[in-house]
């Protein structure tokens, strides 16, 4: 009997082993957005297109990781990638404002010793994620605005661009659309469930920005988020991106988190560090926690989605739109995309 005993306890303890090696320990999540994004209305090219960016992306931030490089590393990488990709609303593919212009925003923060940079309302620089760090790291402040970031990032020596550079023929569409349904109002790239001013604007609807969170080696974690904010904003409006706690946190104690959707509603309920918050003070998983403040922001008339990485390498993924644009890649470089519910 003594011996069955032992041979059973050793089952129990290699399926325990099994199943946790089974367990994925993912390195990197990614976003390019949540919203109205329905299969009916995406063509087969333009969902190879987004497919193939996600996934380029994920190439590019896990060659930093397999490199030994850092998770900040990673981060910029990867968002460098989104950003000049012109299906994306940010960098390139940046929206327009009532004026015309395109106003981007971008934050990026470090889960290791909690030093954070952002960039707001910024005009001229190529990839805005790299002035947010610029900012973090070069400077003795947080958050830069305008044409002082904007020289800020000319004088640490970031590629400066034309704001020509971010002129794309949808995005001007989208813009003339918004002004023709209503001029005094702004749309989210975008569209919500909600909006009375979908018309033809972006027809995947999509609430455009783009986020990561990475894992290094060293168990660090890092993240970032970029946007070029709303179709038709006007008078200064800044949304949760470049905020930090409200769209973007970190801190290797709980998880790194990047937030798309509406966000006035992430600003109000402080998204990210609630998240943060619950799984330090609550004990909350990963998962658990962006759900149950994701919820929140649903009951209050938010729409989104958010990604969320912990240092053991568990994921959250959760959104209340039709879709979101989400990659991951595990730590043995295995990359999933997906876009729809």
């Amino acid at each position: 009997m003594k011996a069955l005993k032992l041979v059973a306890i050793g089952l129990i303890s290699i399926l325990a082993l099994n199943a946790s090696a089974q367990q994925k320990k993912y390195v990197m999540v990614i976003h390019g957005g949540a919203g109205t994004i329905l299969k009916k209305n995406m063509t087969p090219e333009k969902e190879a297109a987004y497919i193939a960016a996600l996934t380029a992306a994920l190439k590019a931030g896990y060659a930093d990781i397999k490199a030994g490089k850092t998770s900040l590393d990673a981060v910029e990488t990867t968002i460098h990638v989104l950003e000049n990709d012109p299906h994306f609303n940010a960098g390139k593919g940046a929206v327009f404002t009532h004026d015309g212009r395109n106003e981007l925003d971008a934050a990026i923060m470090d889960g290791k010793t909690l030093m954070a940079g952002s960039v707001t309302g910024v005009t001229t620089i190529k990839n805005p994620i790299s002035a947010a760090r610029a900012v973090m790291e070069k400077s003795e402040h947080v958050m830069m605005f305008g044409d002082g970031a904007d020289k800020f990032a000319k004088e640490v020596g970031l590629e400066i661009v034309n704001p020509k550079y971010f002129w794309t023929k949808e995005r001007w569409d989208g813009l003339q659309d918004a002004i023709k349904q209503d001029s005094t109002k702004a749309v989210l790239d975008h569209g919500s469930k909600k909006s009375s001013l979908l018309g033809t604007i972006n027809h995947d609807y999509k609430f455009g920005t783009v986020g990561c969170v990475a894992l290094d080696q060293n168990g660090n974690l890092a993240a970032g988020t970029s946007t070029g904010g709303m179709t038709n904003k006007k008078y200064g409006r800044v949304g949760d991106a470049p905020i930090i706690g409200a769209g973007t946190y970190c801190n290797n104690e709980t998880a790194g988190i990047s937030c798309t959707g509406w966000g006035e509603y992430y600003i109000r309920n402080v998204v990210a560090k609630t998240i943060s918050d619950l799984m330090e003070y609550k004990g909350l998983s990963v998962a658990d926690a962006s759900k149950i403040v994701l919820d929140k922001v649903g009951k209050m008339g938010g729409d989104g989605g958010l990604i969320a990485l912990d240092r053991k390498g568990n994921v959250a993924m959760p959104f209340n739109t039709e879709g979101m644009y989400r990659g991951t890649v595990t730590a043995d470089g295995k990359i999933e995309v997906n876009i729809y519910k």
